[in-house]
């Protein structure tokens, strides 16, 4: 090598080794105090000292760990709130590892997941996967019924190994077409066994619950009916919204049939019908409208109402209410996944169902989706009501996968 050659091979070492160093989450040596600033958050400061913000649970437990022997550290009740000034405890990125006790095994080969719940929900969350496995993933994105009906259609030629659905009819729907695999069962039971399989073929991940959002500038709780059926009365025309095209109002028809019936369920589509609602394409626009005053309720699931107040503040005129007598329009439905048949990577499979139930997942659901966990004791969002707060109707999760019936009363109704 020429002297000229060695001295610019030499040159581009010393220039590229300090921003290689700029790029990685510094070293710690031992664990540190930190005294939280402005814009900080929890999250920020896991991305900061260990390159993933879903590890910020460490970040808690120690400090809550040091705050019961030094009144210096203020033990954090709530993750989503920390305060400038605040002392927190740091641990090592080894320290940190142990502390939430639920990493991934290396695994090799690829991962094709066919989800249903969209990429800016999830795909986060399907990265740091793919980050602490060393996979390949593949992630395929649409609807949930049409994810489900492609596995269907592909039949034994599915290339998925996942389906990751949000919600339990579609997941119902390929389990009794025998499209799914038995999980294991320290994955399944780590669920209530209403919000999973109970042939063990699928389980929920996160919580998501049927609710009636109503401006709270004109209505209080006590003007809203006690169940669905009190908004049939005429007072409620042209006061309401609904998405008939939506996957999570066409599963909840399919819940009131299920529940109630198909006469009644053909009973309240109509009369809600009659009383002219205004027609959205989807559950946001609904929120929206009625924090705009345009309507005064509508039907939607409970978490769109959390990304206004996000957006807006608490000042915005927009709150859930969970129907009082718990019928079918407070059922609780679930997000959830199952292993297709099909797959030739069975390992990687499984770790990515216990990927999606362990605690620091469970914690995004909370935090970035605002779900509900179903598979760790996280604390909620103070707006969030607990589940077992919820007057919920029995609705046999499984029996959803009647999606085509539902389809066809609603276009027999000329609702779709």
């Amino acid at each position: 090598m020429s002297r000229k050659l060695f001295f610019l091979f030499v040159g581009l070492i010393v220039i590229l080794l300090p921003m290689a160093a700029l790029a990685a989450p510094p070293l710690q040596d031992a664990g540190q105090e930190y005294t939280v600033q402005a814009d900080d958050w929890l999250s920020k400061l896991a991305e900061k000292f260990y390159g993933d913000p879903l590890a910020y649970p460490a970040i808690v437990e120690a400090t809550n760990a040091k705050s019961a022997g030094d009144t210096g550290y203020t033990a954090i009740d709530d993750p989503n709130v920390i305060e400038v000034g605040q002392k927190l405890f740091i641990p090592t990125a080894q320290e940190a590892s142990t502390l939430l006790g639920e990493q991934v095994p290396y695994l090799s080969g690829d991962l094709t997941i066919y989800s249903g719940r969209g990429e800016e929900l999830v795909g986060p969350l399907i990265d740091q996967f793919e980050q602490e496995t060393g996979l390949n993933v593949e992630v395929r994105y649409g609807s949930t019924a049409e994810m489900a009906a492609t596995i269907l259609e592909e039949g034994a030629n599915s290339p998925a190994d996942i389906y990751y659905g949000q919600d339990a009819g579609a997941l119902g729907a390929l389990a009794q077409a025998g499209q799914l695999a038995p999980l294991p069962e320290d994955a399944l039971n780590l669920v209530d066994p209403r919000f999973r399989s109970p042939e063990g073929l699928w389980v929920g991940t996160s919580g998501r619950a049927r609710v009636v959002v109503y401006n709270t500038d004109k209505l209080s709780e006590a003007d809203l009916p006690d169940d669905m059926f009190g908004f049939c009365a005429p007072e409620w025309k042209g006061r309401l919204g609904w998405a008939p095209t939506n996957g999570s109002f066409q599963a909840f028809v399919t819940a009131l049939r299920v529940v109630e019936g198909e006469e009644r369920a053909r009973e309240w589509l109509s009369c809600i019908q009659a009383n002219e609602p205004v027609v959205f394409p989807s559950n946001a626009p609904i929120v929206q409208a009625v924090g705009a005053g345009e309507i005064d309720a509508g039907f939607v699931n409970h978490y769109y109402l959390f990304q206004f107040l996000a957006e807006e503040g608490e000042d915005f005129p927009v709150r859930n209410y969970h129907p009082r007598a718990g019928d079918v329009g407070a059922m609780v439905n679930v997000a959830g996944v199952g292993i297709v048949n099909t797959t030739d990577n069975k390992d990687a499979a499984e770790a990515f169902v216990r990927f999606l139930l362990r605690e620091s997942s469970q914690q995004f659901f909370n935090t970035e989706t605002n779900e509900y966990p179903l598979s760790a004791n996280i604390q909620l969002n103070p707006i969030l009501i607990p589940l077992q707060q919820i007057q919920t109707p029995n609705v046999d999760l499984t029996k959803l996968e009647d999606l085509d019936g539902t389809l066809q009363l609603l276009q027999e109704l000329g609702i779709l």
